[in-house]
């Protein structure tokens, strides 16, 4: 979670920088986040592609590059282990 408040908290500080710069920001907040994300599923095109033409399907191929940890970062609370380490008594 610190992360996210990281990244807001420096959101933030540059609108103000731009405010008493009295600039706008340089494109439309959704334009901008359209062409994050191209940006991410851009760099995610050629591992992926590489993973298909190695003869992977889909679903494998998407999981061998990562993808979806790439395209939205660890969760808040996704990959906690359990107290004990992850190691189960049997």
């Amino acid at each position: 979670m610190k992360i996210y408040l990281f990244s807001l908290g420096a959101g933030v500080l540059v609108g103000v920088v731009y405010s008493l710069l009295q600039v706008r920001s340089p494109a439309p907040p959704l334009v901008a986040l359209v062409g994050l994300l191209g940006i991410l599923i851009g760099e995610q095109v050629l591992p992926v592609s590489r993973n298909i033409l190695a003869g992977e399907p889909w679903r494998v191929a998407c999981t061998k590059a990562q993808t979806v940890a790439h395209l939205f970062g660890q969760l808040p609370g996704h990959n906690r282990q359990p107290p004990d380490g992850g190691k189960a008594e049997t």
